[in-house]
């Protein structure tokens, strides 16, 4: 018997329709001749709890620390020994087993984890699966590979999860036990992403509170020239006060040339028009698609990729969601008229976009040398029902359906003019855009352009019909949003310091990963250290205290985008997982020793910062243990069961 693992019921459920024959319910799995397909639930392990290693564990002390197993344990998470028991027995019974996690790092660890776990000895393949849709399945099964080409992501994986797991416990387990000292009776959960997240978010919330608006002032002038008319802003000088970025500190100057500018002539000194093409925007990848639909839509991060998940596994309407990837396979181009069409008749707008559409017209998009384990997500061909998918799921569907149509649309073509008028004896400078052809533009906003400069010639004249002095103030960060939140933590080498490190991260695929963005987000505002304040994310005030007692570099994105670039070496080169671990261990040990009860006495006394009120603050309240704690600390209660997992 073949028996196949799936990483959850739905890729299990499109793997039997794509068998030959027809398949039959059983307990836990589905029969289709001599095949068998069965599935995880998610993960079905989880690493072990400090107190499976040592039974004094379940008292949190400092002289505890650090925790170090040295022989791993993975247990069945909740409600998951059922399901378990359905593999171990299939296992008992099978001849072949193939491997059909998601083809990523964590769906490479899932299902092996279990495979291993139970103690299958002979082979595996490797089942590759990104588009449920049913000759996408069957394609993939022709075309099985030997699991052992994928040992390097399984082992990148499971040393993601051991060190987060170190990372976690450990240092969870030392704020905790110092905050307790402190004074403050929660558990405050430390992890390798989420810290340095909250961290950028604290520290953006400072910079808006230590921000002292500049005043500022401009001086425009409504020109008349020989075919129309434009608006012109005065250039100051060095010989004025500027602030670094050229803007006019004292009112004075501008009034004495406004005074001097009704009725002026002067003449147009320099003409600069560029003639410019810009390409469609890529199709997406969750965290690009996670951006553009905040910021169109409002959307969280989650509400995305819940939305991503429900068309992609319920609807069938679209590739697997969670890639990192913006480009297509090549192969897919022959067909992309036939998909598209299909997948848009459903709906007005794609539908007319389509009917707009070259299918002749071939983008950069269609690359392999770019698609690495998944491509951008896209259409699957499956017409979609708009009034079957909710609101966000139809959103959603319209954007990523979108930037696909958008690669068989002409480039954006047009002028770019500047112009620099001499007036009164100053620059006056203007600029403008002219479209030639709109191409992709139309599908991607509905708001008018900026109105373009007349047409200019060099030396012509040009008279003042109106001028003013505007008084303006300089204006402090925007606070930051799922948009820019995403968009920050893809870009993270933005807020790195160190020179040669931010070369380093340019390259790295950013804090966290498509996965698992949205999630560390929810876990932030779940345990209490950020709100929502409209669409602002804000941090509390225990958010404010946890970052500032930490040592600044447990806060900072530097060590795990780092850790993430280490993984992919991993993953992709063979490097040697204990390396990696070995170095942990030794930060750990240094950021363990910086837990002072002080210090955080002293941030919990100074921080500012919002407090939850409409959300659940799991894990800022818990029973204080004051009791049963001695110096070194104690068992914080009903939450040991709930740190027991490591932060992430």
């Amino acid at each position: 018997m073949r028996l196949i693992i799936a990483e959850k019921p739905s890729l299990a459920r499109a793997i039997a329709d794509a068998l030959p024959g027809s398949s039959r319910r059983e307990e836990g799995a589905l029969v289709a001749g001599d095949t068998t397909v069965t599935w995880c639930l998610g993960h079905l392990l989880e690493q072990a709890p400090p107190d499976a290693y040592d039974p004094a564990y379940k008292q949190w002390r400092l002289d505890h620390l650090p925790i170090l197993p040295q022989r791993w344990r993975l247990i069945p998470r909740p409600k998951a020994r059922g399901q378990l028991g359905v593999i171990r027995r299939l296992l008992k019974q099978a001849d072949q087993v193939v491997h059909a996690g998601d083809p990523d790092r964590e769906g490479q660890l899932l299902v092996q984890e279990v495979i291993e776990e139970l103690g299958w000895k002979g082979p595996v393949s490797r089942l590759l699966v990104s588009d449920l849709n049913r000759p996408a399945v069957a394609k993939a099964l022709a075309q099985l590979e030997d699991n052992a080409r994928y040992r390097p992501l399984y082992l990148a994986a499971e040393a993601r999860s051991r060190a987060d797991w170190l990372y976690g416990i450990n240092l969870s387990r030392a704020w905790t036990l110092v905050g307790r000292q402190a004074g403050h009776d929660g558990v405050l959960s430390v992890g390798r992403v989420q810290t340095p997240v909250l961290g950028l978010i604290v520290r953006r919330d400072a910079e808006i509170a230590a921000f002292v608006p500049r005043p500022f002032y401009v001086l425009w002038a409504d020109l008349a020239t020989e075919h129309g008319q434009l608006r012109a802003w005065w250039q100051p000088g060095e010989r004025h006060r500027l602030d670094e970025q050229g803007r006019l500190l004292e009112r004075a100057p501008a009034e004495l040339i406004a005074a001097q500018l009704p009725g002026a002539e002067g003449h147009l000194a320099k003409l600069e028009t560029q003639h410019k093409r810009q390409a469609a925007p890529l199709p997406y990848s969750l965290s690009a698609l996670q951006v553009d639909a905040a910021r169109r839509y409002k959307l969280s991060a989650k509400g995305v990729l819940d939305a991503c998940q429900s068309l992609y596994e319920r609807h069938k309407l679209i590739t697997y969601p969670r890639s990192d990837c913006r480009y297509l396979p090549e192969a897919h181009f022959a067909l992309a008229r036939k998909t598209l069409q299909s997948a848009c008749s459903g709906d007005a707008t794609l539908q007319a976009w389509c009917e707009g559409a070259d299918f002749t017209r071939r983008s950069k998009a269609w690359n392999d040398k770019q698609v690495g384990a998944h491509h951008a997500l896209s259409p699957t061909g499956t017409r979609a029902d708009m009034s079957r998918l909710t609101s966000a799921e139809a959103q959603v569907f319209q954007l990523i359906a979108r930037n696909v149509l958008a690669q068989f649309y002409p480039a954006l073509s047009y002028h770019e003019v500047k112009a620099e008028f001499e007036l009164v004896g100053e620059v006056f400078r203007a600029q403008g855009r002219a479209i030639i052809e709109p191409g992709w533009k139309p599908l991607f906003t509905t708001r008018d352009e900026p109105a373009p400069l007349p047409p200019l010639t060099q030396g012509e004249t040009a008279r003042v019909l109106d001028q003013g002095v505007e008084d303006r103030e300089t204006r402090p960060p925007e606070p930051f949003t799922d948009a820019s939140l995403i968009k920050a933590m893809m870009n993270i080498a933005r807020y790195v310091e160190d020179p040669a490190v931010k070369r380093t991260l340019r390259d790295t695929d950013g804090l966290g990963t498509e996965a698992t963005r949205a999630g560390i987000i929810e876990t932030l505002l779940d345990r209490g250290y950020l709100v929502r304040q409209q669409s602002a994310l804000r941090a509390t005030r225990t958010g404010h205290a946890l970052i500032q007692a930490l040592p600044e570099a447990a806060s900072r994105p530097e060590r795990t985008a780092l850790w993430e670039q280490t993984l992919t070496a991993i993953a992709e080169q063979g490097d040697a997982p204990a390396a990696f671990l070995d170095g942990l261990i030794a930060d750990l040990r240094d950021l363990l020793a910086a837990a002072d009860a002080q210090r955080m006495r002293d941030a919990l006394g100074s921080a500012q910062g919002v407090e939850p009120t409409a959300r659940k603050r799991s894990g800022t309240k818990g029973r204080r243990s004051g009791t049963r704690s001695k110096s070194t600390g104690g068992k914080p209660g009903s939450r040991r069961r709930r740190t027991a997992k490591a932060p992430s």
